[in-house]
């Protein structure tokens, strides 16, 4: 729907939409795409679906409330802008303008090891602290750099990453030619040049490069170098005496991500952990892997009595976070829904997209006749319709 020229935002799908229509292809499909046959891509949102509430009524609904806590910091809400790559690509500046938003709406943005603007930008464009996420590279020396850099710019947690040993197969990527930095083949430029918002606004920023790595990994100054760095760098040696190792450099609150199984989840416990994340990478590693929301359940009853659990991947309403809190998370993570909102309308097109989870879950929990967000539990869903 269309009003005097703007468009009328009512859901996380609107944004989808115009962030389809105003970025350009490559990095569009970057963001919304799985490996494989996307079938656990898709599982993510099908499987919320499939969950049913359990609607109460005459129940005193007044000073409702959806404060709550993640990672020992009080937010706004039990909601985390995820870690995404490239988001600077999505709009120019792009992880300042999403932390910006984040921060006025009281909520932590976690900015990827994998971005555009830097550590750095982040920090001097912020002035509450801001999650880092890392990803753990064969050069320690730039590890211990890069968590020297987010304790200098007051990161309150670390975010690990562990489900990125390799990379999955993603055939969108592979026909677009995306590489990381992006290379612009004669078809991407094409492209580019039907999106005259998304170029005016990378026109006016320097900031189009790996800013976490360019500068600053060991022989990496430009962009060529910079290609063949990120090329090799992702070490497949990770193992759980690393985990250790990064806790005790960083001393810090450390969040796990990358969780599915159980058996993970008690190791990431035993090893270091203050958080796990239950996630499947958004469906971008193992296709065929089980939703983040059906693996949820037996994470909790494995480790929810030791350490927090949160989960990501498919959170498209303030419906599906609801669903994971019932589930026993005690936060959610938005990436693609945050990046619809950035696509679309830069800082406000994320704020609008926190807005709408915002009211979402706020009415939700009230029609499940609960009024404060912390006392959520599997009570309000139907039985038979989760686990």
């Amino acid at each position: 729907m269309i009003r005097s020229g703007t468009p009328v935002i009512t859901s996380v799908e609107d944004l989808r939409v115009l962030a389809k229509r105003r970025v350009p292809r490559m990095f569009y499909d970057y963001a919304d795409s799985g490996s494989w046959t996307e079938s656990t891509y898709r599982a993510n949102s099908d499987d919320f679906e499939r969950i049913k509430f359990r609607q109460r009524v005459a129940v005193n609904l007044e000073n409702r409330t959806l404060e709550s806590m993640m990672a020992g910091q009080k937010v706004a809400m039990p909601v985390a802008l995820a870690p995404t790559g490239l988001t600077g690509m999505q709009h120019a500046d792009g992880e300042i303008l999403a932390a910006r938003a984040a921060e006025k709406f009281g909520v932590p943005f976690t900015l990827s090891t994998m971005s555009i603007c830097s550590i750095e930008d982040i920090a001097a464009h912020t002035r509450q602290p801001f999650w880092f996420q890392l990803y753990v590279m064969r050069d320690r020396g730039f590890i211990r750099q890069l968590i020297e850099r987010a304790r200098i710019a007051r990161c309150s947690a670390l975010v690990l990453t562990l489900d990125l040993q390799v990379p999955g197969q993603r055939h969108k990527d592979i026909r677009n030619g995306l590489s990381a930095p992006p290379r612009l083949t004669l078809p991407n430029l094409l492209n580019m040049m039907t999106k005259p918002r998304w170029c005016h606004g990378m026109l006016g920023t320097s900031r189009r490069n790996l800013g976490n790595i360019l500068g600053h990994a060991s022989g990496v100054s430009d962009t060529a170098s910079l290609a063949h760095w990120a090329a090799r760098q992702f070490d497949p040696t990770l193992c759980w005496a690393d985990i250790e190792w990064i806790k005790q450099q960083w001393g810090g609150t450390l969040i796990i991500k990358g969780i599915l199984d159980a058996e993970d989840a008690r190791l990431a416990v035993q090893h270091g952990a203050d958080a796990v994340i239950v996630s499947n990478h958004g469906g971008r590693q193992l296709d065929g892997a089980p939703s983040s929301i059906a693996a949820l359940p037996a994470i909790v009853e494995a480790v929810g009595e030791q350490v927090e659990v949160h989960m990501d991947g498919g959170i498209r309403s303030g419906q599906d976070v609801i669903k994971a809190l019932a589930l026993g998370a005690k936060g959610v993570y938005l990436g693609r829904a945050f990046l619809y909102g950035l696509g679309a309308m830069g800082e406000a097109g994320v704020s609008q997209c926190l807005e709408i989870i915002r009211k979402e879950l706020d009415l939700t929990m009230a029609f499940c006749g609960v009024t404060d967000v912390q006392k959520v539990n599997s009570g309000i869903l139907l039985p038979g319709t989760f686990g």
